[in-house]
C-alpha cells in the first residue's frame, strides 16, 4: 500500500513518504476572515478533508492544522466601511467558516490557530531572519530580501530577473521593489502590536511560517491551499522558513478553484455563492457530493444544472441504501475495508472520480440483487457502499448526517404526512382498478418534484432531479 500525491514543487505524482513512520501532518491555508465563505473557499477545507479521512483510513495518525488570518488589509477595511471594530469583523466570519465546514461535514482540524495569537513566534522569526541577513528593518516595516534566498521561486519557478515589480501603496524604505514585507509599521487607526522595530502588525506570508513551526515543527509532510496561493503567499512561506532554518513541507498539495462562466469565483467579481444561502436550497450532503466528488486538481464549473445532476446521482446511492434497510429491517452497518479498486482509485493522487464510480458500479450490482431478491448480496453490497461512502464523508446513515438538523428533520416529517395522504389516494385508486386515477396523482406529484417508487412495502417517495 503506497499512497501516491501530485507535489506541486516537483510538478509530478511522487509516492508518500511521511517525515514520522506511521504519522501524518498537515497544514491547510486557511480563511481570511473578511467576509462570508462562498463555495470556493469551502471547496478548499472538504477536499484536505477527504485526504484526512483517507490516511486515517490507511491506518495514519493524522495531525491538521488549518490557520485563520484574522488580520489583513481587508479586514481592516471592511471594518473601517462598516464602522465596526476589526475583530468583530473577523469574528463574525470565522464563525461563519467554521458553520460553513460543518453544515458540510469537515472533520474540525487538530489545531485551529488564529494568527494574532501567534504575534510572539512572528517576532522570533523575524529576529533570526534579520541576525541572518535575509530580512531588514526600514522605516519600522520588516522586508524580507529576497535575493537573500538563491532558491526564491522554487515553487512557482518563475525567473526573478523576469517578474514584474509588485506596487505596495505606502510602503516605503525597500531595497528592491520584489522584497515582501513581513511585517507592516503601524498606521493611524490600525490595530497594532509592539515589536523590537516599533509597533505595527503581521504580514500575511509570515503568520502561516510561525504557526506552521509552532505545531508542527522545522519539518512537516503536507502543505495544501488553493491553485491562487502559489505565487505569492506559499512562496514567500517557503523562503521565509527555509531561510530560518526548517525543512518545511515535504509536498505541496493545491487544489484548483470553483468558476463561474469561467472565472474563479470570488467576492470582488460578484460571482460568489454563499454556503450560507446555498444549504437553504440545497440539502448539505449534495453540496458535499457536488464539491467532493470532481478531482481536486480539477476546476468546477459552477451552475444550478450541475449540481441537479448531483443530487440525482447521489440520490440513486442514497435510494439504494434506503431499500435495502427497508429489507433487511434495520441498517446495515459499513464493512471493515473498501472494496481493493475504491482503495487503489484513492491511493492514486485521491483520485475520487474512479472511487466514486466504484460506489455506482456497487450500488448497481445491489439494485441487481434486491431485483433478483438475494437478500444476502444486497446487504454484502450496501456494506461495502457504506464504508465507501464513509471515507468521502458522504454515508448519508451516518449518525453526523443523520442528526445533522432537527428542523429538517421535522420539515421532512410534515411533508412526508401530506405526501402520504395523497399516496393513499393512489392506492385507494389502483384498489378500485381505477388506473387513470392513479397514473394522474402520480404524475401530480411527479410535477411536484417527487419520485414515486412502489414496493413490496409499499409506495415510497424521495425528491427527483430538480
Amino acid at each position: 500500500m503506497t499512497i501516491r500525491l501530485y507535489d506541486t514543487s516537483a510538478r509530478q505524482i511522487r509516492d508518500f513518504d511521511p517525515v514520522k513512520p506511521g504519522c501524518v501532518s498537515i497544514y491547510l491555508c486557511g480563511a481570511t476572515v473578511q467576509a462570508a465563505p462562498h463555495i470556493g473557499h469551502i471547496r478548499s477545507g472538504l477536499n484536505f478533508d477527504i485526504m484526512r479521512r483517507w490516511f486515517e483510513y490507511r491506518g495514519y495518525e493524522v495531525t491538521f492544522v488549518r490557520n485563520v488570518t484574522d488580520i489583513d488589509d481587508k479586514i481592516i477595511t471592511k471594518a473601517r466601511e462598516q464602522g465596526r471594530p476589526w475583530w468583530s469583523i473577523g469574528y463574525e466570519n470565522e464563525r461563519a467558516f467554521n458553520d460553513g465546514y460543518t453544515a458540510l461535514g469537515c472533520l474540525p482540524p487538530t489545531y485551529e490557530p488564529r494568527a494574532t495569537g501567534h504575534v510572539t513566534e512572528m517576532v522570533e522569526m523575524m529576529r533570526t531572519l534579520i541576525e541572518r541577513g535575509h530580512a531588514y528593518e526600514a522605516d519600522g516595516s520588516v522586508y524580507f530580501d529576497v535575493r537573500s534566498w538563491p532558491d526564491y521561486l522554487e515553487l512557482s519557478k518563475q525567473d526573478l530577473d523576469e517578474m514584474r515589480q509588485p506596487a505596495e501603496e505606502g510602503i516605503t524604505g525597500k531595497r528592491d521593489p520584489r522584497d515582501f514585507a513581513m511585517w507592516k509599521a503601524t498606521k493611524p487607526g490600525e490595530p497594532d502590536w509592539e515589536t523590537p522595530w516599533g509597533r505595527g502588525r503581521p504580514g500575511w506570508h509570515l503568520e502561516c511560517s510561525a504557526m506552521a513551526h509552532k505545531y508542527l515543527g522545522s519539518a512537516f509532510d503536507v502543505h495544501g491551499g488553493g491553485l491562487d496561493l502559489i505565487f505569492p503567499h506559499h512562496e514567500n512561506e517557503i523562503a521565509q522558513a527555509k531561510a530560518f532554518g526548517d525543512e518545511f513541507a515535504r509536498y505541496w498539495v493545491h487544489n484548483a478553484w470553483v468558476t463561474m462562466s469561467g472565472e474563479k469565483m470570488s467576492k470582488s467579481l460578484g460571482n460568489s455563492v454563499l454556503v450560507s444561502e446555498m444549504v437553504k436550497q440545497w440539502r448539505p450532503i449534495v453540496l458535499r457530493y457536488y464539491l467532493g466528488t470532481p478531482h481536486y486538481r480539477s476546476t468546477i464549473e459552477y451552475s444550478e444544472e450541475a449540481l441537479r445532476e448531483a443530487e440525482a446521482a447521489f440520490g440513486r446511492i442514497e435510494g439504494f441504501l434506503q431499500r435495502v434497510t427497508e429489507l433487511a429491517g434495520k441498517t446495515v452497518e459499513p464493512a471493515a475495508e473498501v472494496p481493493p479498486a475504491f482503495a487503489e482509485a484513492m491511493d492514486d493522487d485521491l483520485g475520487v472520480p474512479g472511487a466514486v464510480a466504484v460506489v455506482h458500479t456497487t450500488v448497481r450490482q445491489g439494485n441487481s440483487a434486491l431485483a433478483a431478491d438475494d437478500k444476502d448480496a444486497a446487504v454484502a453490497r450496501s456494506a461495502e457502499v457504506r464504508a465507501m461512502l464513509g471515507v468521502l464523508g458522504l454515508d448519508p446513515l451516518d449518525e453526523r448526517w443523520a442528526g445533522a438538523s432537527e428542523e429538517s428533520e421535522d420539515l421532512h416529517g410534515v411533508v412526508d404526512s401530506l405526501v402520504r395522504l395523497v399516496l393513499d389516494q393512489r392506492e385507494s385508486a389502483r384498489a378500485r382498478k381505477d388506473w387513470a386515477t392513479a397514473d394522474a396523482i402520480r404524475d401530480q406529484l411527479a410535477q411536484a418534484g417527487l419520485a414515486i417508487e412502489d414496493s413490496p412495502q409499499g409506495p415510497r417517495w424521495t425528491l427527483s432531479a430538480r
